[in-house]
């Protein structure tokens, strides 16, 4: 409740129940049980990954590997699994992958001090033109059944229209609200955004927080992907692609700064759903798909603009 009393996460939230009322009187059926559900599936993936492009973001970062490592993690257990893994084998195989890459990526990016847009870029798509030479661009195998059923909008639990994979999601935010605030490395991470230099001071150790920040969002880069092979039902290699700077978006449009120290998971969820939700608008509207990524650029610039001119956390100290 306090985070989302805080002024930069309740702009997000108003824009989601605007862009409801909005919806719900222009639309026929926007408001139907099976467009809800529908939004709410979309909507969680992109949470998932949102979840740890903001923890990076939160210390300064930007992690452009994320589509790439969506991408990997989808073709690879599907590929694995094609030659003979069982699927929650390599599940397992891609999840220690992604952990070692994210590790890397914010190992390098603190030890060189580069910034992490040009190390994860590279390492990215190294990752994926990796995985891409070892399928000979043609990757088979699909997800099993139960996770197919995780994730179809068609699914239900019991009398909740929902399928689990959003009540999963919302399990997931409620236990990184928590790290972030009631945990000393959450708070750390806040602190070393806010103050890089001061942040030593408090015990926080940069190099350690970095490369957690960078494995937990390829983690999730790397979940968002495998579920997507359920969703989507075969292996696709460009699946991470619309989430390059929907992640980013989602992060600054729920308050997170650009430059670190502020905004946090609660506001992600909310510039997740509004996205979602205006991308499902402009489609109902009948907008041709260049007009509504035309539309949703154009909302993060203004977004971006409003935002980025106020003052880094540390100016203000």
């Amino acid at each position: 409740m306090r985070d989302l009393l805080q002024s930069k996460s309740l702009p997000a939230f108003a824009m989601v129940a605007i862009i409801f009322v909005i919806g719900a009187l222009t639309i026929n059926g926007y408001t139907s049980v099976f467009s809800i559900r529908a939004m709410l599936v979309l909507a969680s993936f992109l949470i998932i990954a949102s979840a740890g492009q903001t923890l990076v973001m939160l210390i300064g970062g930007i992690d452009l590997s994320l589509p790439f490592v969506i991408g990997f993690a989808n073709v690879t257990v599907a590929q694995l699994s094609a030659d003979g893994m069982p699927f929650w084998q390599a599940m397992i195989v891609v999840v220690l992958l992604s952990l070692v890459f994210g590790a890397i990526n914010g190992g390098l990016s603190s030890i060189l001090r580069v910034h992490p847009l040009i190390i994860t870029l590279g390492t990215g798509t190294a990752l994926l033109g990796a995985v891409l030479l070892w399928t000979s661009g043609y990757p088979s195998g699909s997800a099993p059944d139960y996770i197919n059923n995780f994730v179809s909008i068609g699914q239900s639990i019991g009398p909740i229209p929902t399928p689990w994979l959003v009540p999963a999601t919302l399990a997931l935010v409620a236990f990184l609200i928590l790290f972030e605030n009631r945990t000393v490395l959450g708070r750390q991470i806040f602190a070393l955004g806010s103050n890089p230099t001061a942040a030593p001071y408090i015990l926080a150790k940069p190099l350690q927080i970095w490369i957690f920040c960078f494995s937990v969002s390829s983690l999730l880069a790397a979940l968002t992907g495998i579920l997507l092979l359920g969703f989507s039902g075969a292996a696709f290699a460009d699946a991470g692609r619309p989430y390059l700077f929907q992640t980013v978006a989602a992060a600054v449009i729920g308050g997170t700064a650009l430059s670190g120290g502020r905004g946090g998971i609660l506001g992600t969820v909310a510039g997740a759903l509004a996205l979602t939700q205006l991308n499902t608008l402009l489609i109902g509207f009948g907008l041709d798909q260049s007009i509504v990524q035309a539309a949703l650029g154009a909302l993060i610039v203004a977004v971006v603009a409003v935002y980025g001119r106020q003052a880094h956390l540390r100016a203000e100290i």
